[in-house]
């Protein structure tokens, strides 16, 4: 496994206590052998849940809503940006000690105004023919000094603009009145003092003398006069004329129409630009700033999430997007549901009453301890499966587990279980389609797509004075949501039994099943805890019937 890009341990969509609780588990597990393993839930905490996390303190695993691709699953962090005022040359040392070919250019207020590639400066240099005008560059002398590594020796307003051109004192003093006008920056070298007093009557606005070349005092002091800058260079006259083409500021030279992405935005959404366009990288935008870069070749070849399946290991059941993941391992107490994967991968599933026996006793097999809080956790997740014991799919593996767990978490069994599933045993202020909704699994029997959610109570009258509203939701949701069946299990903890409501078609597939008379919208069935044992099987029999 790859020990390196964190694992998560989900279990399915709507989870119930044993799929929040054995993902917690079995991450813990898995650190104590060196896997970055990270709990993970496909939905919201149901009540019964919160009870339990918040009893033995315990944070709940974080929210996946879907494991589909994003940008921000494959996104760079930008290890580099400039402003729109940094020089050429400045753009040219961040590529190069960053080993860019683009680099992000960001404004006053830190936001992205532009991008500038290596393709941007070879075309700026293609086209330099002629010494760089300033006219409307927006240089500075500032900007000039800087890039030359200049010491000033006659200084002025060092933040003015430039508004001549650059031009190299060489050749006869005539040809420098042809050829130097006002406002110019020259570049000279080590020249008599004539060559300087004529550049200085062309109004000239700067000197740059290269090679450190000598001024004398009575130039220092005509420049002084004129205001004129006097700046001294360590570089050769060719280079600085190189040096100050590189002052230019980015934004010349910028792309401003930019294609950027957000953070969460699907792979899947974004390649047809991605391929349009064809650009190396693309800028990763939040809020309008930049927080990150999204390479073409990363993005089309994504590396994909792993995950641990727990207490689930049916597609329908999963979190969405699966089929993107890799899937590293099942975790699971039901039956067989078909996921295929692309390679051999280690699988535990047990006949037992829930997949925390089986997360507890792969800690013990292992010698690995189970902390007070993990223990309490999996308690509580076999009390929930099992219905305090009364589920028929409790064994007495469940049972010894169970009591091994309470006297590690320091709770005695039967009086905390009753006061977790009373917790999770009201409707408060659940909306019908919440409680339609609750507990949902989602099965494929047969050529029926169906859904069967369950509800435990203590009161089943709460809930079944609902009845209209509930069984007009579930027609709503097999509607909307293309499923041919709804079921809802109200399961009375008490009395164990369970009135079955059902809406969709075929109708005949619950009288058949259950050898009870379907005409109305709901059944009882006297004993009935168990979805996995006591309802699945008999619909799935019913369905080869129907067939025959």
């Amino acid at each position: 496994m790859n020990t390196t890009k964190a694992i998560y341990t989900i279990g399915h969509r709507n989870p119930d206590t044993d799929s929040i609780c054995s993902a917690i588990g079995y991450a813990h597990l898995k650190q104590a052998m060196g896997v970055n393993a990270v709990p993970a839930r496909a939905g919201k905490v149901n009540a019964e849940t919160k009870y339990a996390l918040e009893y033995f303190k315990a944070e709940q695993p974080m929210l996946i809503v879907d494991l589909y691709p994003r940008v921000k699953d494959v996104m760079l962090k930008c290890r580099a940006v400039v402003k729109t005022t940094d020089s050429l040359r400045r753009l040219g040392e961040v590529m190069r000690e960053n080993q860019l070919r683009s680099v992000p250019v960001i404004g006053p207020d830190e936001k992205l105004v532009g991008i500038v590639t290596v393709s941007d400066l070879a075309q700026r240099y293609f086209k330099e023919l002629n010494m760089q005008s300033f006219v409307e560059a927006g240089v500075s002398y500032r900007d000039i000094i800087r890039v030359v590594d200049g010491e000033v020796i006659v200084s002025g307003d060092e933040g003015a603009q430039v508004e001549g051109s650059v031009r190299i004192a060489a050749g006869s003093n005539r040809m420098i009145k042809d050829i130097i006008k006002p406002g110019d920056v020259v570049l000279i070298g080590d020249r008599q003092d004539e060559t300087f007093i004529n550049c200085l009557h062309q109004e000239i606005s700067c000197f740059v003398v290269t090679g450190n070349g000598y001024v004398s005092p009575n130039v220092v002091e005509e420049a002084e006069k004129k205001h004129v800058f006097i700046v001294n260079s360590p570089y050769d006259t060719y280079t600085c004329a190189r040096l100050i083409n590189q002052c230019v500021p980015v934004s010349r030279i910028m792309k401003t129409k930019l294609v950027s992405f957000h953070a969460l935005d699907l792979l899947s959404d974004i390649k047809g630009q991605m391929e349009e366009k064809k650009f190396a990288c693309y800028p990763v935008l939040e809020n309008g700033k930049l927080v990150g870069v999204l390479s073409r070749d990363q993005a089309m070849k994504p590396e994909r999430e792993q995950v641990i399946m727990v207490d689930h290991n049916e597609k329908v059941q999963a979190v969405e997007g699966i089929e993107e993941a890799k899937i590293l391992e099942i975790i699971d107490h039901h039956r067989l549901g078909g996921i295929q994967t692309s390679e051999p991968i280690f699988t535990r599933q047990e006949p037992v009453g829930c997949t925390a026996t089986i997360v507890a006793n792969m800690h013990w097999h292992r010698e690995i301890e189970i902390p007070q809080q993990l223990a309490g956790l999996l308690l509580s997740a076999i009390l929930s499966d099992t219905v305090l014991f009364k589920s028929p799919t409790c064994t007495d593996y469940d049972k010894k587990t169970a009591e091994r767990l309470a006297k590690i978490a320091g709770v005695d069994l039967h009086e905390y279980g009753m006061a977790m599933l009373k917790a999770g045993s009201g409707i408060g202020d659940m909306t019908p389609t919440e409680i339609v909704k609750n507990d949902l699994k989602e099965f494929r029997i047969g050529d029926y797509r169906i859904i069967v959610s369950q509800i435990s109570v203590m009161d089943t009258k709460e809930v079944m004075k609902l009845e209209p509203k509930l069984i007009e939701s579930m027609h709503a949701v097999c509607e909307r949501e293309g499923y041919n069946m709804s079921l809802v299990m109200v399961t009375d903890i008490i009395e164990e039994g369970t009135y079955l409501l059902f809406a969709g078609s075929p109708r005949t597939l619950i009288g058949e099943a259950f050898q009870k008379d379907a005409s109305g919208n709901y059944i009882y069935l006297p004993g009935v805890m168990s979805r996995k044992k006591q309802i699945i099987p008999p619909l799935s029999e019913a369905v080869q019937k129907i067939r025959n």
